[in-house]
């Protein structure tokens, strides 16, 4: 497993969420202004710099559940409020799309190539704010400085990484099944097509040399496919032509979206109520991770009469109420509720957001930190 992997699979997701909110936005024809200060409001908090400095950290990755308690918090940072079955959806949308990628990644060293892709829509979003802008821009030159010089084999271990935690979702969403590019089983399709990864060549020739190195044949075969040589390699610049297309916004045409569960999700269900009942032995660690995590985040309480407004991810609200309904209970990440306790000493990484945090009076005992925190799921 790699340390160096959380801030990609963060940013990735982050970039997928933003292009659902935007499309979403959108379909609901929600005032220019208000999409805008949404975007502005979430973004600025998804690149907050406290944050990225806790985020860069080398740490290994924790739960989809983990995860999907800061994405919560992210999606809910300005006066858009989502209730639990669209930001179920979300997650599936965000988690399937970026599993895609990752999947279909030429290189491994290509999965930077799509985070790129994601901060370029990003700064997009956020033309006529500097300051936001900036964030971005420095979030883009650690990356830069942390990714740029690692081998192609650190880059393997990350993609690895990435797919181990996708390997349980196959969630069918209806543009790739629209597109063919999943089964009904919520398995993507992988093409036999289109140009191979760059400094390859396409496949088709084998070459025997001897033990001098000196070539003496060469043996064509028929492989199947349909490829071409790549073009170039896409940009590791702050600007510049990435080449690669993955990770770029998919929803910029107005295409409805749905999502399924597959028969390999509810087998997934049934293994997730196992590990309820069994509790990970990393759930302090996650707890930990989550208070550093949250300790960065800056979240901008809603100011003035600016009154907020409820986003639907689905078509109309009888959808999100059967979505809610029929959506096995174990696959709804409820939000993992955190509550900091008097013992500051203990827990000095909540005492940082105190304030973000409704204080409530528990029994003083002794425990360890991973102990108190576990005692803290009760609510923001």
């Amino acid at each position: 497993m790699s340390l160096r992997t959380l801030p990609l699979l963060f940013l990735n997701l982050g970039g997928e969420m933003l292009y659902i909110l935007d499309q979403r936005l959108r379909a609901q024809n929600i005032p220019a202004d208000k999409a805008r200060k949404v975007l502005n409001d979430i973004i600025s908090t998804m690149f907050n710099r406290k944050f990225m400095e806790e985020l860069f950290k080398p740490q290994e990755l924790y739960s989809k559940k983990a995860l999907r308690t800061v994405y919560d918090r992210l999606a809910h940072a300005s006066i858009m409020r989502l209730n639990q079955a669209s930001m179920d959806k979300l997650y599936d949308l965000m988690t399937m799309a970026f599993k895609y990628q990752v999947l279909l990644c030429p290189r491994p060293k290509d999965v930077l190539l799509v985070t790129f892709n994601h901060l370029d829509a990003i700064k997009g979003f956020i033309q006529d704010s500097p300051a936001i802008l900036q964030q971005v821009e420095e979030t883009f030159q650690q990356l830069t400085d942390r990714y740029g010089g690692l081998s192609d084999g650190e880059f393997q271990l990350i993609r690895q990484t990435l797919l181990i935690f996708f390997q349980d979702l196959h969630i069918r969403v209806s543009i790739f099944l629209k597109d063919k590019v999943q089964n009904s089983n919520g398995r993507f399709v992988l093409p036999v097509s289109g140009p191979v990864p760059w400094g390859t060549e396409v496949p088709g020739l084998i070459r025997i040399f001897t033990d001098k190195g000196k070539e003496v044949k060469k043996v064509e075969f028929k492989h199947g496919g349909h490829y071409v040589t790549a073009p170039k390699e896409g940009s590791f610049e702050l600007y510049g032509d990435r080449v690669l297309k993955l990770g770029t916004n998919m929803y910029s045409m107005n295409r409805p979206v749905e999502t399924h569960m597959s028969g390999a999700s509810k087998n997934l269900a049934s293994r997730t109520q196992q590990e309820i009942i069994a509790p990970n032995p990393l759930a302090k660690e996650e707890l930990n991770f989550l208070a550093r995590l949250m300790g960065g985040m800056e979240i901008k309480k809603p100011s003035g009469p600016e009154p907020g407004f409820r986003l639907n991810l689905f078509t109309t609200d009888e959808e999100e109420e059967q979505a809610a309904l029929t959506r096995p209970e174990e696959l709804s990440y409820e939000v993992i509720n955190i509550q900091a306790t008097q013992d500051r000493q203990r827990n000095d990484e909540l005492a940082r957001i105190m304030g973000e945090f409704e204080v409530m009076e528990q029994p003083k005992q002794s425990a360890s930190k991973g102990d108190d925190l576990l005692a803290m799921m009760d609510g923001f």
